[in-house]
């Protein structure tokens, strides 16, 4: 790409959108991340199904517990970087976690006014999302990584199911859904901006901060109680924290910068055969018959997006 001169006149049009490629063993060790981030994201539906508290306020205690568990790293090791973030990626830093806080207090009450399936189809329309952001960014995508994403997206209806119901709660769930995934959109390609110049911790301490104040504002809005609980149910906030939030989003906000946002988001939909398998397991629900055959698409077009990064890169 570098070595003709009409192409290295078209770099700083493209420079701000170009990630870089990591080495081959570096690339495998972040998909064995992003295999991990997604296996713990998995996690999040079976234990917010489980949990006895308000779905807002699970999502802020999520953060909350997040940012305390973080705050030594970030402030002991990290306070540098901190200091010296600059106006462009704080602002765009604040705007993910703003993003994140919508997505979660979209998502999680639209578990309770809608099917789990209608909320779960909707919610991970993502990578559609991604892809269309995308392309009013300037980044044209190829017709594989189209095709993939189409296909993955397809996986999930087939293991979730068109359930869409007329009632008004309902649709209203449904649009509380939909906007949980389009807010996701925005916070990968935001996250993935963002990441090019700030570590992992540093982005991710500011990121949860600002997403546990504007749910903590929301809550006390809303009238969600935010405590009163029992052992129990502290002891799964605090589950759903280590798993879903710091194994999941974190490693999530790591592997973006290399792999990028499509192939990020489009392995988000992993998430939904995962989560009733562990569901099975954990609280005994028998899986559907079709979480095989859905997990076997989404993986098929997860492969293209990947081979459609691929061939880009090449």
């Amino acid at each position: 790409m570098s070595d003709a001169p009409a192409q290295q006149k078209a770099a700083p049009a493209t420079h701000s959108t170009t990630l870089p490629t990591p080495a081959a063993p570096v690339l495998r060790t972040e998909f064995l991340l992003l295999a991990v981030a997604v296996t713990s994201v998995a996690f999040s539906a079976p234990l917010i199904a489980a949990t006895a508290a308000p779905p807002l306020a699970i999502a802020f205690w999520r953060n909350a517990m997040a940012v305390a568990a973080l705050t030594p790293a970030a402030l002991l090791r990290h306070r540098t970087e901190l200091r010296s973030l600059g106006r462009r990626p704080l602002l765009l830093t604040l705007a993910a976690g703003a993003l994140l806080a919508v997505h979660f207090g979209t998502w999680l009450p639209s578990l309770r006014m809608t099917t789990v399936a209608s909320s779960t189809a909707l919610a991970t329309t993502t990578p559609i999302w991604t892809i269309l952001l995308l392309r009013i960014g300037g980044r044209r995508q190829p017709a594989l990584a189209w095709a993939g994403t189409v296909l993955a997206v397809l996986g999930v209806l087939i293991l979730t199911g068109v359930d869409f119901a007329a009632s008004p709660r309902a649709l209203a769930g449904d649009a509380l859904a939909l906007a949980a995934g389009m807010t996701a959109a925005g916070y990968v390609l935001l996250g993935a901006e963002v990441r090019r110049t700030v570590g992992t911790v540093a982005y991710t301490y500011l990121c949860y901060a600002t997403t546990a104040v504007l749910l903590l504002v929301l809550c006390l809005t809303t009238g969600s109680a935010l405590g009163g609980y029992g052992g129990g149910t502290w002891l799964q906030l605090a589950l759903l924290t280590a798993t879903a939030q710091l194994l999941g989003h974190s490693l999530l906000n790591r592997v973006v910068k290399s792999v990028g946002p499509s192939v990020t988001s489009t392995s988000l939909l992993l998430e939904t055969p995962g989560a009733a398998l562990i569901a099975a397991l954990w609280l005994g629900q028998t899986p559907p018959a079709a979480a095989c055959p859905a997990l076997a698409v989404i993986l098929a077009g997860l492969a293209l997006v990947i081979l459609a990064g691929r061939r880009r890169q090449g």
